[in-house]
């Protein structure tokens, strides 16, 4: 983070920002407000340090002839060493610049005539006998009992399996799916202990004696963050429509969506083996690894893998993504379509973070502070112009 604020204020001060590094650097100048104070004395101290006493001199000079007009205070002035007095205006300077472009940005900001919420914690349980049990509805306490387990929803909305009676707790035919819809997320407590984190349009399904078993299986449509139970004698198995991901005990994000062309797989800590089903190719990942795997084959890239699980910590988060792929998240967490009036906003990349519990509205108005983007909401539709 502090690399790439002392980026952006370099890029600042020589007037090269883009359009989406000058958004990135109003957002963090909002966030982080004392972080960019800090980063701009820091960048100031080195410039001054490499300084010839000529090059001092001058800027004393400068600073002097701003103080100028204020001759009763110049001595308590040149008692201190003026590069720290230069140093403070500077900052002043750069914060006021920023300051005043984000007031004026904001006068100019978009109304829209419709707005939507984000989304919440909304899923459908299903049970193996076809009982469907809405969430978000379901007052807090036990919801049922079945092949040995119960299943509890606690007050803050998690979903917790725990075994009742351990000898019906191995019947392996029968399976719960919980499903996510756009707009939703939902926290499980697996009957083996392990907790998973659904995203939104996402699905979960699982054997009621998942950790009795030989082996702890899962099937995942959609995305989902987990947080898998040590159990050496039962590794943990996350099947997709496209590939296998095993692991014995550890936490990663898995991110499958039908409407994505490729499927993402990023680890933690620990360590997974992921197998491609279409040519039975395999990838060991190391934590910071993410497995891409596109057109049947697999690419392992270090990544930052807070961008990877951003969603589960109430975050968009963006690392010179396309516009296209962005709208693809916001459309499933705000239960909106798109439509693309001009095809080149597609392409249009954003580097950032926005929070996913601000409203649509709010959250548009970022990407328009670019200057290349603008947006219009009729109904349930997001239409994107290129500005």
């Amino acid at each position: 983070m502090d690399q790439r604020i002392n980026y952006l204020l370099h890029r600042f001060t020589e007037a090269k920002l883009s359009s989406v590094e000058r958004q990135e650097l109003l957002q963090l100048a909002e966030e982080y407000p004392l972080l960019i104070n800090s980063e701009i004395v820091k960048l100031i101290e080195a410039q001054m340090v490499d300084r010839t006493i000529d090059d001092q001199q001058s800027w004393d000079s400068v600073l002097e002839t701003i103080l100028a007009s204020d001759k009763p205070k110049l001595k308590t002035v040149k008692s201190i060493n003026l590069k720290w007095w230069w140093a403070a205006a500077a900052v002043v300077l750069i914060v006021f610049s920023l300051s005043t472009y984000v007031n004026v940005t904001r006068q100019k900001e978009h109304v829209f005539a419709t707005d939507f919420a984000p989304g919440s914690n909304k899923a459908i349980l299903t049970l193996a006998n076809g009982t469907r049990i809405s969430l978000n509805d379901a007052a807090a306490g036990d919801l049922m009992e079945d092949a040995g387990m119960a299943v509890t929803k606690t007050a803050n909305g998690q979903l917790v399996y725990h075994i009742v009676k351990s000898s019906e707790a191995t019947d392996d035919s029968k399976t719960n799916t919980i499903t996510t819809p756009n707009g939703g997320e939902w926290q499980i407590k697996l009957p083996d202990g392990s907790t998973v984190w659904l995203n939104a349009a996402s699905s979960l399904t699982y054997p009621l004696n998942l950790g009795n078993g030989k082996k702890r299986e899962v099937l995942l449509a959609g995305e989902a963050y987990f947080e898998v139970a040590k159990d050496k004698l039962h590794p943990f198995i996350v099947k997709t429509s496209k590939q296998e991901v095993t692991v014995l005990g550890t936490h990663f994000n898995v991110n499958s969506y039908a409407d994505e062309v490729v499927t993402r797989t990023t680890l933690l800590e620990g360590s997974v083996r992921i197998v491609n089903f279409e040519n039975g190719q395999g990838e060991v990942l190391k934590p910071g690894e993410q497995s891409v795997l596109n057109n049947g084959m697999f690419r392992v890239d270090e990544v930052d893998t807070d961008e990877s699980i951003a969603w589960k910590n109430g975050y968009f988060m963006f690392n010179n993504e396309k516009q296209e792929s962005i709208l693809r998240k916001i459309a499933r967490w705000y239960d909106v379509k798109v439509e693309f009036a001009d095809q080149s906003a597609r392409n249009v990349m954003y580097y950032g973070t926005v929070s996913r519990f601000d409203k649509i509205s709010q959250v548009l108005r970022k990407f328009e502070q670019t200057g290349e983007v603008r947006f219009d909401i009729k109904d349930k539709k997001l239409i994107v112009y290129k500005d």
